[in-house]
């Protein structure tokens, strides 16, 4: 009897609607490096300025730079690498 109940039930129920903006996040880790070495990692906004990314990384790694800075490169969402001598 139980049984009879619990397919009616099954059958009638919807599955869920799916929202695409829901599933999108709004920051994204992403790595540091010097000279093409990791050095850490950086949590930053998805839609973050270059320039503000590049100054959260060289904040987030400022004891580790020594040398004169020679190039910044960012790659959106992915990479932080600065070049020293």
């Amino acid at each position: 009897m139980a049984d009879c109940r619990f397919r009616r039930k099954s059958l009638s129920d919807t599955w869920p609607e799916f929202d695409e903006a829901k599933t999108v996040e709004s920051s994204v880790e992403i790595a540091v490096q010097i000279n093409g070495k990791t050095k850490g990692t950086l949590s930053i906004g998805k839609d973050d300025a270059k320039e503000d990314v590049i100054a959260k990384a060289k904040e987030a790694i400022a004891d580790k730079l020594t040398g004169n800075i020679v190039k910044e490169i960012y790659v959106p969402g992915r990479i932080v690498n600065i070049v020293m001598r």
